[in-house]
């Protein structure tokens, strides 16, 4: 009775142990059940992804890109500046094609340039010439050094007997005792002169200029103004047989020596002797480039010159008056 009686007391004892294993065994049991939904199919697994495929477009049909090319193309903000997709202008210079100085020699006639006087100096910064355009008679010369321009062209190299210029990447030659040169179409509109009749041999002094230089003594001459005219005109011509060369002396130009001159040529006559060194004309340093082209500027106008030589190492005077 004591057992029963205790049992029915303290029935909740013996229950509670047993509702306990049966929610431990039911909670279990819904685990296992939910990790069986939720775990993935091993077949699932191992089969390669869904790729979404696009439907093929219909005939006619534009793809739809997004493009601003059309506003930057007609800048709606700002119609002054204009459209902002401009490729950047490249302002960097072309190179020129290199000068052909392999053949000098060959080098075509410099179009409007004739060679009047050339003083060709074993230093090229001391050898210059007198140039002009040579479309008349009365066009002015112009002393011109290396690296100097005159007609559009820049003065390359002066020789002995010709000058070189260039113009771009051209390379052209002028002669000295030569016209300037012209293109076929002015040369066939107007022929070239025929040469006058020689007087007195090869070198010979026109007559008519020698009539207007009168010697008074060895180192004074009478010259007649209309006989410098002509001497400027066509000196050229008239030394022709002459040719100069600038003189050094420690590295520094002293003079101007005088080689080819001949009794019967204009220097001949006027007194001048081969191989005297031209030192002064009323002055006028001839070593100087600048000084010597202002003392030829002075010809015309002058009344009386005054030309200072070295003749077999000393120095004479030779006086011209100009009437």
């Amino acid at each position: 009775m004591a057992v029963d009686q205790l049992l029915r007391k303290n029935f909740w004892l013996v229950l509670a142990p047993l509702v306990m294993l049966a929610a431990a065994l039911n909670a279990k049991a819904i685990t296992q059940l939910v990790g069986i939904s939720l775990g993935a199919d091993e077949k699932q697994l191992s089969a390669p992804p869904l790729i979404a495929k696009t439907p093929p477009m219909a005939s006619g049909q534009q793809s739809h890109a997004t493009n601003a090319e059309a506003i930057l193309s007609r800048n709606p903000f700002d119609s002054v500046t204009g459209a902002l997709n401009k490729k950047p202008v490249d302002d960097s210079p072309v190179a020129s094609a290199p000068l052909d100085l392999s053949d000098p020699m060959s080098a075509p006639p410099c179009d409007g340039v004739k060679v009047l006087v050339i003083a060709a100096s074993s230093d090229p910064e001391w050898s210059f010439a007198a140039l002009t355009t040579g479309s008349s008679d009365k066009d002015k010369s112009q002393l011109r050094r290396r690296g100097t321009e005159f007609g559009g062209k820049t003065l390359k190299f002066v020789g002995w007997d010709r000058i070189w210029m260039t113009s771009g990447s051209s390379l052209c030659q002028a002669e000295l005792f030569k016209g300037a040169a012209k293109t076929p179409a002015a040369s066939a509109a107007v022929p070239a002169p025929p040469p006058p009749p020689a007087a007195g041999g090869a070198g010979a002094l026109d007559p008519s200029i020698a009539r207007g230089i009168s010697k008074i003594s060895a180192t004074e001459f009478n010259v007649d103004r209309g006989v410098v005219d002509k001497i400027l005109e066509n000196q050229s011509d008239l030394m022709r047989q002459a040719r100069i060369v600038p003189e050094q002396e420690n590295g520094k130009v002293v003079g101007i020596r005088l080689f080819g001159v001949r009794p019967e040529t204009l220097l001949g006559v006027l007194g001048m002797e081969n191989g005297d060194r031209l030192q002064t004309i009323n002055g006028f340093d001839m070593a100087s480039p600048e000084k010597a082209l202002e003392a030829y500027a002075r010809l015309r106008t002058a009344d009386h010159l005054t030309v200072q030589v070295n003749r077999r190492g000393s120095n004479m005077n030779l006086d011209y008056n100009i009437k």
